[in-house]
């Protein structure tokens, strides 16, 4: 069941990678990711006010939010850290570079939570998927060729190593999301809540000094309804992925190549859309890597 789940996050996170693109073209980066978290928190507080006031209907649908202890605030907190400035990195990157190269980089966060699903939690890979890891990891090289054609130098363009932070940073996290979700026993609501709520915060500490007191900036930046739409499919895209991470067989290394699968959705549909260029070029390496996905999950 935990594979299905994880495929159903995939669906979402692809959807809102699009609509992340078309939020942030052209637009300021900061308020941007401000108005998706705050999407997503607005998404769950009626589920918090629920649970104070109506615990045992939240109960019932199955999205009442525990009351937890400060020492697992903190724990979130430091989940919050760690996914801002992965969002930030993110968020600057995809501004300045094409759909079709941003997406197959950030495919290489799968080799990372291998890495650290080995060390940390001893998960033990198979022959197959070290051979789909490295595929994985090969097509990424193969997409760097193919954006030197698009006047993208992957060794001087600064977006370039801020996309590959953010890569390496998600997949921190999501080590530590199964610390979150299976050693401290919490439930994906209870996390994404609190997670959002502290998200915001530092977000507004962030735009207090860089956005709210700059009027040139704020004159740049347009509200897109996909705003919303990237917070929500966000938000649906986590509940899925955490209720995989709550089967204590669910592997975090598989459970992160199984993400991957947006790529699909993202270079082929989002290349037609925003008619970015070397689509077909694109395909070879695309085709690696989802092979890459499919030994994985055959092994």
């Amino acid at each position: 069941m935990w594979m299905y789940l994880g495929l159903l996050a995939a669906l979402f996170l692809g959807l809102h990678n699009l609509c992340k693109k078309h939020a942030v073209q052209g637009n300021e980066v900061f308020p941007v990711l401000l108005g998706t978290i705050g999407s997503g928190f607005l998404l769950l507080l009626p589920f918090f006010i629920g649970s104070q006031y109506y615990p045992d209907f939240t109960k019932q649908i199955g999205f009442y939010i525990d009351s937890i202890p400060w020492q697992t605030h903190g724990f979130i907190f430091i989940k919050s850290m760690i996914m801002a400035t992965s969002w930030i990195l993110a968020y600057q990157a995809l501004k300045h570079l094409p759909i079709t190269i941003v997406t197959p980089i950030r495919s290489a966060g799968p080799f990372f939570t291998f890495i650290g699903a080995i060390l940390i939690y001893q998960e033990r890979p198979n022959f197959l998927q070290w051979i789909g890891f490295f595929l994985i990891i090969f097509s990424v090289v193969l997409y760097s060729r193919i954006g030197k054609k698009e006047g993208i130098n992957f060794k001087r363009n600064k977006w370039i190593f801020a996309i590959i932070g953010a890569t390496f940073l998600g997949a921190s996290s999501g080590l530590y999301d199964k610390f979150l979700i299976q050693n401290l026993s919490l439930t994906p609501q209870t996390l994404q809540f609190w997670f959002c709520f502290y998200t915001v915060l530092i977000l507004l500490v962030i735009l207090s000094l860089t956005w709210f007191t700059n009027a040139e900036k704020r004159k740049k930046f347009t509200w897109r309804w996909t705003i919303v739409a990237v917070g929500i499919l966000l938000q649906a895209a986590d509940y899925f992925y955490f209720k995989a991470l709550q089967d204590p067989e669910a592997l975090i290394m598989l459970l992160s190549a199984i993400k991957r699968s947006q790529i699909l959705i993202a270079v082929v549909i989002g290349g037609l859309i925003f008619k970015e260029k070397n689509k077909r070029k694109k395909l070879i390496p695309l085709f690696g890597i989802m092979l890459g996905v499919f030994l994985i999950l055959y092994s």
